[in-house]
């Protein structure tokens, strides 16, 4: 019975690497969408340098800018969403098969990559999707056509919400860190009240 019990075990946990599938698929994802954002960024460029062209009209000219910015908050949007496939990723790889000891080992790392459980994963994850819906609102902002009051109205309250939410996970952020350091202090005073 316990080599049963053993050998089920033994396979339950080894059944953590499906999830190989998914921080593969989403690296190749988040690889396919960065090279999509530096082609964007390429053609842009290819685009930009007949803005200074002597027979452009006014009219042309404000056309090509207008453009241009948009492209340029489309490749940010592209470039913020490949990294949140990088991050889900490695975050992934962090929580169910191992540490990558380059990342822990290295000063030059980002904390970012650094996962230390499912609750990390999800705030930095929800930190870049609120970047990509800030650079969305944006982008959609820059489009509107404000032909009355209301509309004018509405374009100030998206901007009042999305300076809240900012302020909320900044707030939210602050925190947990506050919490953190709480804690190693606490820690911290009872190990130097043990050492007397």
């Amino acid at each position: 019975m316990k080599l049963i019990e053993k050998l089920f075990e033994g396979g339950l946990w080894n059944s953590r690497f499906v999830i190989l599938s998914a921080v593969l698929g989403s690296l190749l994802a988040g690889f396919a969408i960065f090279y999509m954002a530096t082609v964007d960024v390429w053609n842009l460029v290819l685009h930009v340098v007949h803005y200074g062209d002597a027979d452009l009209t006014n009219e042309a000219r404000k056309a090509l800018h207008d453009a241009t910015v948009t492209h340029i908050v489309e490749v940010v949007d592209g470039y913020l969403l490949a990294t949140v496939m990088l991050i889900f990723s490695l975050g992934l790889y962090e929580l169910f098969i191992s540490d990558i000891d380059q990342a822990h080992g290295s000063r030059a790392s980002s904390k970012i990559l650094v996962i230390e459980n499912l609750d990390d994963l999800k705030s930095r994850l929800a930190k870049v999707i609120l970047m990509i819906l800030i650079v969305t609102l944006f982008e959609e902002a820059l489009n509107i056509k404000i032909e009355n009051p209301l509309d004018l109205l509405y374009l100030g309250a998206s901007i009042a919400l999305v300076a809240l939410s900012l302020y909320l996970s900044h707030a939210a952020e602050a925190v947990g860190h506050g919490g953190q350091e709480k804690e190693s202090a606490a820690e911290e005073n009872k190990k130097e009240k043990a050492g007397h």
